[in-house]
């Protein structure tokens, strides 16, 4: 299994995240290769989200990333739900 957390600072409140993920999930989600899910964490603090996105392989996770549709979803939809820069944090899920 592989994957990615993701960690960032919200912009807008959390529903309109919410309501974004699901709507991937719907769309693309079932169609992309490899996807296996994800959980999402609101902090005690009501603005730190914390994304744990899981994939069956890293091959699968990188065909993702390399999306040019994925980019475009990425930069206008979620992202500027986000203060600033959001952190990945790649690799191997282990239980």
């Amino acid at each position: 299994m592989y994957g990615s957390v993701m960690i960032g600072r919200l912009a807008v409140p959390f529903a309109d995240v919410e309501a974004i993920t699901r709507a991937w999930e719907a769309e693309r989600g079932s169609a992309i290769t490899g996807y296996d899910g994800q959980s999402v964490l609101l902090g005690a603090d009501g603005v730190t989200v914390v994304a744990a996105i899981r994939f069956t392989d890293r091959a699968s996770y990188e065909a993702l990333g390399d999306d040019p549709e994925q980019d475009v979803w990425w930069s206008t939809r979620m992202a500027p739900c986000f203060e600033g820069d959001v952190r990945w944090i790649d690799g191997e899920w282990t239980r």
